[in-house]
């Protein structure tokens, strides 16, 4: 489960056998939440609204990254990291 970022202690996941929607998973503390890479919008878990917004703030700032991770991990190799928050 390849990090691809980590910022104000919350961890950006991609998972190597995942399906459609494209997405990943963020985890802040003992929470855990799935983002769609579309809309940015939680599909499944919960976080915090502080990190939500973090998180969704990252998202948008990377977004074609974001997409490109995914088709890279879809692909069978490891993405490239991508910057956290300043």
């Amino acid at each position: 489960m390849p990090e691809i970022a980590r910022f104000y202690g919350i961890s950006i996941f991609l998972f190597p056998r995942e399906h459609p929607p494209a997405h990943f998973h963020a985890e802040y503390q003992d929470f855990e939440a799935i983002f769609d890479m579309a809309t940015l919008q939680i599909i499944g878990g919960d976080l915090p609204s502080r990190a939500q917004s973090l998180v969704v703030e990252w998202a948008a700032l990377h977004r074609a990254e974001l997409i490109a991770a995914w088709a890279t991990l879809r692909q069978g190799r490891i993405p490239a990291k991508i910057d956290p928050l300043p």
